[in-house]
């Protein structure tokens, strides 16, 4: 497998949407679907397996649905960045996504074209929302800090690095290459500094960081 791709996993229980969304993604020679899972118990197995830079997850499934899935794989400690994609734009379903540790939040009926641009900035480290869920998402996000900055001086001085690159929008890959050390290493960083802080996500993190470093010019 090309190192310099980006790798996808896909978590749909109807088979003809994993197919279209795996024949989009092939137009683009930079990321790769590495795994397929139909279920949100066979998606959790093969994310901790294989450890994929983005996970695109269903939010209604049979059985587990996506919010379940979501959590259990935040709490497993799955680090790749997660972004729902569903037919749902409802508030309390935007809301629970990005509360349990999601990344992104889009909806099914995206022209193609528009799909694909945001799942490229999913995997550079963006937050992606589609347009009708985006008020939703930036309101949750503005939320006060509810963490006192005294909680960085339990981080490392590596931790805050990558805290400060995942502030930054930076992906695994990328801060691996700014700090010049292995994927798997920012990984393992990544998920200590989660746990340390309590929080869910990246994107948690990013945005209270920013904060903090809002309140510190301040």
């Amino acid at each position: 497998m090309d190192s310099k791709k980006s790798t996808i996993m896909l978590v749909d229980d109807h088979p003809l949407l994993r197919k279209g969304l795996k024949q989009l993604l092939a137009f683009e020679d930079d990321l790769e679907v590495i795994a397929e899972a139909s279920s949100g118990a066979e998606a959790i197995d093969l994310a901790v397996e294989d450890e994929p830079d983005l996970i695109i997850l269903d939010l209604h499934m049979q059985g587990m649905d996506g919010l379940q899935t979501l959590t259990i794989l935040r709490d497993r400690g799955v680090t790749s960045r997660i972004i729902m994609l569903t037919v749902s734009d409802a508030n309390d379903d935007v809301l629970a996504a990005i509360g349990q540790g999601a990344d992104g939040y889009l909806l099914k009926d995206t022209d193609p074209d528009m799909l694909l641009e945001q799942i490229k900035q999913a995997v550079g480290g963006k937050m992606v929302l589609s347009e009708a869920v985006t008020k939703v998402l930036a309101a949750a996000i503005r939320r006060p800090a509810v963490r006192p900055a005294s909680e960085l001086d339990a981080l490392t001085g590596r931790e805050v690095e990558i805290l400060e690159c995942i502030a930054k929008g930076m992906s695994n890959k990328v801060i691996a290459r700014e700090l010049d050390i292995s994927d798997g290493t920012v990984k393992v960083h990544v998920k200590h500094l989660l746990k340390k802080l309590g929080l869910r996500s990246r994107v948690e993190a990013a945005v209270w960081m920013v904060n903090q470093q809002g309140e510190d010019k301040g």
